[in-house]
Order: structure tokens, then C-alpha cells, then sequence
């Protein structure tokens, strides 16, 4: 038995040219039991993605948004056009509005999901939220609330939430985590509390060895020794696997060219697999 997913859309090209690209995550996450949604882009491109990777998006009983930006959120609206999931998944605080801000210019820009609750709640979509871990069955879970141990793995200053401009901590924001083998592999969306943190919590509360890293580490504004300390403490972890996208960021997909058989550069169009 395995658990595989297909990439729906992301910010780069695969082998398969007649995709559409954008600045966001989809991802079709398939597991023995179950099909779902874990983020949904920015636009809704994912979804005429999905029709010509002959995904049937009718299969997926519910969605995961990993965290409350646009470019994760903001193709969940046009979802319903072509199916009705049962539940919405998401952290604790995902409806508080998000914004970049940049004081020195006053400039403010929304960054929200670009629906509500009250939208949720017309369409008669249960809301389910992950405070902690939350299991879905055998082969997966939903993490949220990660500790913060790893000094280094700041979050950009321009990111704040709510009226009164609030740094954001990303307290929203959850992963995927999917067995593997003797191990688990672990599915991010941006990873803004930091991908070392993530694991690291993941690894604790399960036990087990991550053995795959899956998604975006928002390292696209990271300096070099940051890139560097962040790759090789999850080598020292042991990682088979290290497939980055989306707001990874161009260096660090060119550092994974020379991570040997741990590097994966993941693209629009691409699927992994991830077997017992």
C-alpha cells in the first residue's frame, strides 16, 4: 500500500508544458482510504491543471489550506465548480485577515484568502480545525501549533494579521504528514514557522524518522548561510528525500541539484509517491 500526490499547480514548469504555472500550491493527495485537497493556489488554475493530468477533483472528500495567504486559499472559491468537500481544514485563527505592510512607505497589501466564514458557511462546508495533531487515518495526520526552538527561522517583518497590524506568527498554519515506510514524509505550504521547527515537531510527537520533506520552506528571501545551515541540518536528520517548491526559492532549488538522491526539484505536473 502507498500514498502518492500529484502536484496541481506550483511556480514552475515540469516535463508537461501544456500546464499553467502561477505563484501557489495544490496539491491531490491520495491514501489508501481517502482522496483530498491539501491547498488550493491562487487562482483556481489548479483545477483546469487537474483535467489535463485526468484527475477526477470528484474523489476528494475534503480540503486542507495549510495556511490563511492567497496563493494557498484562493483557488478554494472556484473548487466548489467542481466539487462540494465535506469539511475545510484548517489552524486555529485562519479567518484573521493578512497583510504585507511596509511602514517606511505606509503601504499596505491584503494577502487574505479572499473569502470568510460567512462564505463557508453558505456553502455548507463543515469547518475543522487542527490545534495540535489531528488524525486523518492510518497513513496520515494534520499538525499544527509547532514548537519554536531553531533561533535562526525568523519570519519577515512585513507580515502582519489583523486591524491593528500584528506581526504574524503564523499560528495557523498546519502540514501533512503521510507514513513512509519505517518513517513518515512531511508536506508543507510555506513552512513560515520554519521548516526545522516543523520537522523537528513532527518528529517528536510521532517518534518517528521524517524521511521525506515535501513543499515550500519559504527560504526564497533567505540569506546563504541560512539556506545552508537549514539543507544540511535535514541531511544530518537523516533525509532520504528533500522535494522543495513554490517559495523555496531559486537558490535553494539549485543547492538541491548537488544533494545527490535527496534532491528532488518539484514542478506543475509532477507526482510522488510514498509507500509502506
Amino acid at each position: 500500500m502507498s500514498c502518492s500526490l500529484t502536484v496541481l499547480v506550483e511556480n514552475t514548469p515540469s516535463e508537461n508544458k501544456a500546464l499553467g504555472v502561477e505563484h501557489g500550491l495544490s496539491l491531490f493527495v491520495e491514501t489508501p482510504r481517502t482522496a483530498f485537497i491539501f491547498d488550493c493556489g491562487s487562482t483556481g488554475l489548479a483545477w483546469r491543471n487537474a483535467k489535463l493530468l485526468n484527475v477526477r477533483l470528484s474523489r476528494a472528500r475534503f480540503t486542507v489550506i495549510s495556511h490563511a495567504h492567497y496563493d494557498h486559499a484562493g483557488g478554494f472559491p472556484s473548487l466548489l465548480q467542481h466539487v462540494r468537500p465535506e469539511a475545510l481544514y484548517t489552524g486555529p485563527g485562519f479567518w484573521e485577515e493578512k497583510f504585507a505592510w511596509f511602514p517606511d512607505g505606509g503601504k499596505l497589501t491584503y494577502l487574505g484568502t479572499g473569502f470568510d466564514k460567512a462564505d463557508l458557511d453558505g456553502w455548507g462546508i463543515k469547518h475543522q480545525i487542527v490545534d495540535g495533531m489531528l488524525k486523518l487515518d492510518d497513513t496520515a495526520w494534520l499538525m499544527g501549533s509547532f514548537e519554536r526552538r531553531i533561533p535562526f527561522e525568523t519570519i519577515p517583518e512585513r507580515f502582519v494579521r489583523g486591524a491593528d497590524r500584528k506581526p504574524d506568527t503564523f499560528s495557523d498554519e498546519i502540514c501533512l504528514v503521510i507514513k513512509e515506510g519505517p518513517g513518515v514524509a512531511v508536506i508543507t505550504g510555506c513552512a513560515h514557522p520554519g521548516i526545522l521547527n516543523i520537522v523537528t515537531s513532527v518528529h517528536e510527537r510521532l517518534g518517528l524518522p521524517v524521511l521525506s520533506v515535501v513543499g515550500g520552506t519559504h527560504l526564497m528571501e533567505a540569506n546563504a548561510e541560512r539556506i545552508d545551515r537549514t539543507l544540511t541540518a535535514l541531511q544530518d536528520m537523516g533525509m532520504k528525500r528533500m522535494a522543495l517548491c513554490h517559495c523555496s526559492g531559486s537558490a535553494v532549488r539549485e543547492r538541491l541539484k548537488d544533494c545527490g538522491a535527496a534532491g528532488c526539484l518539484l514542478s506543475t505536473g509532477d507526482k510522488l509517491e510514498f509507500k509502506e
